[in-house]
């Protein structure tokens, strides 16, 4: 039996969260809070096995709370965001502060919106449950070398054989705590890096600002026609895809429009395989998430002799896009996060590249 906490300041919230969940036998909603104090309260009583936790709440909101369970009583946290500008931001700090997950509800929370929401609670739910978050947290803060994969054949390492031209990251679950320690590790590149991170087009804006904050880079949502720079830092906007474009020589431009055949956006994959086919010097980086995003573009990356260096699963907060690519068979290494920002450093801070011109695509 899966014991669940549900925290919301809205009775109706609270109501309709305990409502999806009634007829599933494996989850039991063993405690209601309406504020982060209460939360903390008891989660320390109950110890559930899955939190979820609403972003803006009176007493103590929805950070404060994510930071005094993880600290007291860790325990899987599913942040209850509104598509508000505001509830996004809170909703990437409390991802950083240890919430492993998020769901987005419209402001209006209709009928439709009510249907999506209860088969996306319940999948996260389950796996959750399945994957103990004080083991996980063990196993990362170990100070021995981790491995929990067969490392790489030494035949298969791949290094840049020229200047890099562009770095491409794809990454989804615990993606907001892995790309701001990432950027912080590896500082200003010689050659612009785009992000695919998977979130709603209400929360790309606001994830950007707050990196660019964090780490003093600079950090922006893409745009369609949008020019690259050496040394900037493109997010993704969500909901849509992002592919590269090499519109004249040695200048590359942002493609922004929905691909259907992509299951999920923005999709790693095209954004991979289009800068395999557009770069002359790629690196690819695979990120902690759920699913296999990523693998089919590191595939084209491996036909090209290009570099995918991918985060070792046992330090992702979810596994899944590392370890297909390495099932695959599309890796070049398997590296911790901050092995990876070295790397890129090294790869990246080698060669100054001629500034880039705006060019706007057409």
């Amino acid at each position: 039996m899966i014991k669940l906490l549900v925290v919301d300041d809205s009775a109706f919230m609270r109501m309709a969260i305990a409502k999806m969940l009634e007829n599933d036998p494996q989850i039991e909603v063993v405690g209601e809070a309406n504020n982060g104090e209460v939360a903390v309260q008891m989660a320390e009583r109950l110890r559930p096995n899955v939190i979820t936790m609403d972003v803006e709440m009176p007493v103590v909101n929805g950070i404060q709370a994510v930071q005094r369970i993880m600290k007291s009583v860790p325990c899987p946290i599913i942040m209850v965001s509104s598509l508000t500008t505001k509830s996004a931001e809170v909703t990437i700090k409390a991802l950083e502060m240890g919430a492993v997950d998020f769901i987005a509800k419209s402001s209006s929370f209709v009928q439709l919106d009510i249907a999506k929401i209860e088969k996306e609670l319940q999948e996260k739910i389950y796996y959750w449950a399945k994957h103990p978050l004080q083991q996980r947290l063990a196993r990362t803060k170990r100070s021995s070398p981790l491995r929990s994969t067969p490392a790489v054949s030494i035949q298969n390492k791949r290094k840049p054989t020229m200047a890099v031209d562009c770095v491409v990251i794809g990454v989804s679950t615990g993606g907001p705590r892995t790309v701001l320690e990432l950027l912080q590790g590896m500082g200003q590149l010689s050659c612009p890096i785009v992000i695919a991170q998977h979130m709603p087009k209400e929360f790309t804006p606001g994830f950007a600002e707050h990196l660019a904050s964090a780490t003093g880079l600079d950090v922006v949502e893409g745009y369609h026609g949008m020019a690259l720079s050496p040394g900037q830092v493109v997010i993704a906007p969500g909901g849509v895809d992002s592919q590269i474009r090499r519109p004249f020589e040695n200048h590359f431009a942002l493609d922004v429009r929905k691909h259907d055949q992509s299951p999920i956006h923005p999709s790693a994959d095209l954004l991979f395989q289009s800068s395999a086919r557009a770069c002359e010097s790629p690196v690819a980086v695979v990120l902690t998430g759920m699913g296999d995003d990523g693998s089919k573009g590191a595939a084209d990356y491996t036909q090209r002799n290009y570099p995918v260096l991918v985060q070792e699963p046992v330090t992702c907060v979810v596994d899944g896009m590392p370890s297909s690519a390495i099932t695959a068979g599309v890796v070049s290494e398997v590296l911790e996060v901050s092995q990876i920002a070295r790397q890129l450093k090294r790869w990246c801070g080698e060669h100054q590249r001629p500034q880039t011109q705006l060019i706007r695509a057409n």
